[in-house]
């Protein structure tokens, strides 16, 4: 695990990084060190990144496919669904190399959180939709606490 030490690790989004692309996977991590105050946990395998759940990740960012370093490794949806049967409430983006509109209706029936093409933009698309689902998890207490007073 990698983490910019600026704040405490307690108040900082942890990201779990999960693809078996080895480049791709380092130069994701680096982005995300570079560019914003995160914790970074990177796993090659869904088996890997499924052990360290106890870890308590705030989001999580899974490759579709995942069978690069084992060709009967489980799967990204395979993933998806453990993750959620582990925790419904962590957010999980798929990223793929395939921009096909079947695969993303299949990632987002699994209850993934969003879907992102693997591309030059990819890095900014995901930016922005972990500053939306904070943004909304902001919202929803902020909520709660006003109704909790009615």
């Amino acid at each position: 695990m990698i983490s910019n030490n600026t704040k405490s690790d307690s108040n900082k989004i942890k990201i779990f990084l999960v693809d078996d692309d080895a480049l791709y996977l380092k130069s994701l991590e680096i982005d995300f060190l570079q560019h914003a105050d995160f914790t970074i946990e990177t796993f090659a395998t869904g088996e890997i990144c499924l052990d360290n759940l106890s870890h308590k990740p705030d989001v999580i960012i899974l490759d579709y496919h995942l069978d690069g370093i084992n060709e009967n490794a489980i799967n990204g949806i395979e993933t998806l669904d453990k993750i959620k049967s582990f925790n419904p409430d962590i957010p999980v983006v798929m990223l793929s190399s395939q921009d096909k509109i079947d695969v993303a209706i299949n990632c987002m029936h699994h209850k993934a959180t969003d879907y992102v093409v693997k591309s030059e933009t990819a890095f900014m698309r995901l930016q922005k939709i972990i500053t939306s689902i904070f943004s909304y998890k902001k919202m929803e207490k902020e909520l709660s606490w006003y109704m909790d007073r009615m």
